[in-house]
């Protein structure tokens, strides 16, 4: 059953807390998911979570730990001593999760931590797991998985399994390697099964199976198990090695981590903030997109001014700039998302830029025929004078032209120069196009107007 954090669940809590009241803090928290419980831990202060928290059993308190926030966590660890953080819920973790959270830790910290864990080999696996850079497929893996030689009979295999499988929560592959270490191949449990006991595993296992390099970008893995509906994949070294596997909840975490990524920057955000974040870091995180934005509306109001005398002969021509800005930065943001999801998605294909350009500049065209024949039609019914109607018009049409080809252009070189596309379905392509947009118009209308 779904959990619901309600505001009478939280005052309940918390005055159970007040009350030192263990038996009925364990029977109100009851068998949540540790997502749940992280989710309280955001209402609660670092003592109240802190007194929570020593009640849980090993296995949910790292779940927790997994679930929390980098930086609730971070404010959180802080209060516990580093045994129990190393002997309670550590050696409850898998490798992944432990690195991950030991990873944001001091050098000091993590030899401490490090060495009060009382499992060596899984110590050491935490270890290896900290060398590798976190946005790649050696930061993502973990190190449990279930491993067979291919010289083992399927007797062999099967003891071998039930010993491993103790420390494994999903068993989604048996990845087969040779007295070196290299990855063969994977079998099945059905086979295994299925298999008489003196088989061999050399002669039974699927050879071929799809895996990633510890340095694969994890963008690049996630791409991979979506595209092949992977539920989990292997990761080797640059010899063959098997190193671990990543697992579907990671790539997710991948996936919507990237998303929240790129919506921020097309919002204008220069890192990663949350609602609660203190005032100078969304100030950090706003200010510089608003310092471009101010300095193109400055250059934008003197676009303007040096067309003042177009302003004074048909004051009219002014009423329309609004609507020469917001339909080049509606086109321009549309033509780049495009592209962009195109990109994120690996789905443009071998389709060559000039390709590319040409569609978009079709649909430019099309819409633009449509939308300034509208305006055309609508400033000649209300008695707007021809050289402003047709002024409108026309540099309307161009806008919407100009427009599509700054935005398909811009996304397709950032992406080039190793830059996040993302970047150009925001403040960058608007102000832009809010610029050149208004040069263009008024240039236009200083022309039918008789200026130029």
């Amino acid at each position: 059953m779904q959990f619901e954090l309600t505001r009478e669940y939280i005052d309940k809590l918390k005055k159970i807390i007040d009350e030192k009241n263990e038996a009925e803090a364990i029977s109100l928290m009851g068998e949540l998911h540790p997502a749940d419980i992280a989710e309280i831990y955001d209402e609660l202060n670092t003592e109240e979570a802190k007194f929570l928290y020593l009640l849980l059993d090993g296995d949910t308190a790292a779940g927790v730990l997994a679930e929390l926030e980098e930086d609730d966590r971070e404010r959180f660890l802080k209060v516990l001593p580093i045994e129990v953080i190393a002997r309670q819920f550590m050696g409850k973790m898998d490798s992944d999760d432990a690195a991950d959270i030991i990873g944001g830790m001091s050098d000091e910290w993590q030899e401490e931590i490090l060495s009060h864990i009382a499992d060596i080999e899984q110590a050491g696996d935490i270890v290896d797991l900290l060398h590798y850079d976190d946005d790649t497929a050696g930061g993502l893996m973990a190190k449990e998985m279930v491993i067979v030689n291919e010289n083992w009979t399927v007797l062999t295999c099967l003891r071998e399994l039930s010993r491993q499988a103790e420390d494994i929560d999903e068993i989604y592959y048996v990845y087969v390697v040779d007295d070196d270490g290299i990855l063969r191949g994977t079998i099945s449990l059905k086979i295994m099964i299925l298999s008489p006991t003196s088989a061999k595993i050399s002669n039974i296992y699927q050879p071929d199976v799809m895996s990633v390099h510890t340095d694969e970008p994890d963008e690049e893995v996630a791409r991979i198990m979506e595209k092949y509906d992977l539920v989990a994949i292997p990761v080797i070294d640059s010899i063959g090695r098997l190193m671990g596997r990543i697992t579907i909840d990671d790539v997710v975490d991948v996936i919507r981590d990237e998303a929240e990524k790129d919506y921020q920057m097309a919002s204008g955000l220069t890192e990663d903030v949350e609602s609660n974040d203190s005032v100078w870091i969304q100030t950090r995180a706003r200010l510089p997109w608003l310092l471009i934005g101010l300095a193109g509306g400055l250059v934008s109001a003197f676009v303007i001014s040096t067309h003042e005398k177009s302003l004074n002969i048909d004051p009219a021509v002014a009423f329309f700039i609004p609507l020469i800005t917001a339909m080049g930065g509606n086109v321009g943001v549309q033509s780049a998302a495009i592209i962009v999801q195109g990109l994120a998605s690996n789905s443009l294909g071998f389709e060559s830029v000039f390709s590319r350009l040409l569609r978009e500049l079709t649909g430019a065209f099309v819409n633009g025929v449509i939308c300034s024949g509208l305006v055309f039609l609508v400033n000649s019914f209300i008695g707007r004078s021809y050289d402003l109607t047709i002024s409108v018009s026309i540099a309307l049409f161009s806008v919407i032209i100009f427009a599509s080809i700054f935005g398909t252009l811009i996304p397709l070189t950032l992406h080039k120069m190793k830059i996040d596309p993302a970047l150009a379905t925001g403040p960058f392509v608007t102000t832009l196009n809010d610029m050149v947009g208004l040069f263009i118009y008024l240039s236009i209308g200083a022309y039918f107007l008789g200026l130029v």
